[in-house]
């Protein structure tokens, strides 16, 4: 029999719990019988991630088709959606006055209710052909090498790209950033040239020592880098800086350098391979076959200029415990804004995610209205999320709208849950940290759609123009 205190300490209780139960209750209902945010975007561009009216959940039901979304199917958890900060990106960016620098860095990367929120960065370790020159953290003269890397700097990165990035760091310093070499000091290669050709076995040991250096080095400056992958494009050899690496070699690198010397100098850094199209998943499947490279991969990254996007679920199916990630896809200056969001929403960020990718990363960031600066060689037509020009004029072109449809809304750690393809609706749902739910759909149809988004068997109704996109959140 209970005691006299312990009787008075339940009743007392009783109240709280009460509370408790209601609140928890009330907190499912509002996600089912509330409201719904909406954000659209069309191809005539009258409306550009612009807010909506709110639209409601009811019990009402009508013949319409309709997307359902199930919390209850689990899949992966997202690590973030960004650019890539290229050497172009940055020197457009730093040619702003601090006033609007510092507006636009806010409005990029904060949470604030008119920012994107960009939660992931890809930046090269020394030049990508989006810089204005070629260049390594260890460039030496002619014939000359230096075997224990004591010429080792970071180079012209320590007037841009560092500055800005630990700007960025200010504002959000849970960023993830991944760094990705466009080729190896020119001394390492058989080619003697920063185009093409391969890295010499004989320097493998050296050059996993360079990225050891490198990661060090960004740490030195308050810059952690969460990943890097051995070779951006490595069946590219035509770009300028580039290297052919095959994925035996790949294999060879990482399985018995670059993993063993990460491990001996306690470098917490994941390695992901490959960084090329989707039409070559056979390329990390042979790295992740190799019995000494594969405790050291994390993950396989991908581009999609060449391919379908499912190669990823492909690699997914035969190593479920390994990550996948989707980190460059360009909009090109020939191209229009129609064909760009549709074709990017559908393939980037809802295809990546349907395929299991934890990010979706477009190109470069930012360029000046010739889409410089480039290398000689490099992409003159890669065209960044932001035009900045001459007299600190910004332009949001379609890049930043593809990727704020869900950097703005799917914070890192949200995890992406069931929704049904519907016809021509494509669409992806998460749940976010702090639970809400947010759905995003882009109308692939040559028409407009009317559909119902169902949820916890409450549902709204609404209707999306041909090729426009939604982000829907609840």
């Amino acid at each position: 029999m209970l005691n006299i205190n312990k009787k008075l300490q339940i009743l007392l209780l009783l109240p709280l719990i009460a509370v408790q139960i209601k609140c928890g209750s009330s907190k499912s209902m509002a996600s089912s019988s509330g409201k719904a945010e909406s954000w659209i975007t069309t191809t005539d561009e009258t409306s550009k991630l612009k807010k909506q009216a709110d639209l409601v959940f009811t019990s009402e039901t009508n013949s319409n088709q309709t997307i359902e979304v199930d919390p209850s199917q689990k899949f992966q958890t997202i690590e973030g959606f960004g650019f890539s900060l290229t050497g172009g990106s940055v020197q457009a960016i730093m040619k702003l006055d601090k006033a609007k620098k510092e507006a636009l860095l806010q409005e990029l990367f904060s949470r604030n209710d008119d920012a994107i929120g960009l939660s992931y960065l890809r930046i090269s370790i020394g030049a990508s052909d989006l810089n204005e020159k070629v260049f390594s953290y260890d460039d030496m003269p002619e014939g000359q090498t230096d075997l224990k890397l004591e010429h080792f700097n970071l180079g012209p990165d320590l007037n841009d790209v560092i500055p800005v990035l630990q700007d960025i760091l200010k504002i959000n310093p849970n960023i993830k950033i991944m760094g990705s070499p466009w080729s190896p000091p020119v001394w390492m290669k058989d080619n003697g040239s920063s185009k093409g050709g391969s890295l010499q076995p004989k320097y493998y040991a050296v050059y996993a020592q360079y990225f050891v250096k490198y990661i060090q080095a960004m740490k030195s400056h308050g810059i952690v880098i969460d990943a890097i992958t051995p070779q951006n494009e490595p069946l590219h050899p035509g770009n300028n800086p580039s290297l052919l690496m095959l994925a035996e070699q790949q294999a060879d690198f990482v399985g018995n350098h670059l993993g063993p010397t990460f491990k001996a100098a306690g470098i917490k850094t994941k390695i992901i391979v490959y960084d090329h199209n989707c039409n070559k998943p056979e390329y990390p499947l042979t790295i992740l076959r190799d019995s000494k490279a594969n405790p050291f991969v994390a993950g396989s990254a991908f581009h999609l200029y060449e391919g379908d996007i499912s190669a990823l679920t492909t690699v997914h199916n035969e190593f479920p415990n390994k990550d996948l990630y989707f980190t460059e896809q360009y909009t090109g200056s020939k191209s229009s804004f129609e064909n760009d969001l549709k074709w990017s929403v559908k393939n980037v960020v809802i295809g990546s995610m349907r395929n299991w990718s934890k990010n979706a990363l477009s190109w470069g960031l930012a360029n000046d209205e010739y889409y410089k600066p480039f290398t000689p060689g490099g992409c003159s037509t890669c065209k960044g999320a932001l035009m900045i020009d001459q007299n600190q004029n910004i332009k949001r072109e379609v890049g930043y709208y593809i990727i704020g449809h869900a950097s703005k809304f799917v914070p890192e750690g949200s995890v992406r849950i069931g929704s049904d393809i519907v016809g021509n609706l494509h669409n992806i749902s998460f749940r976010t940290p702090l639970g809400k739910i947010v759905l995003i759909v882009e109308n692939d149809g040559a028409s407009a759609e009317t559909f119902n988004i169902k949820y916890n068997q409450k549902q709204i109704s609404t209707s999306l123009n041909a090729g426009a996109v939604a982000t829907y959140v609840w």
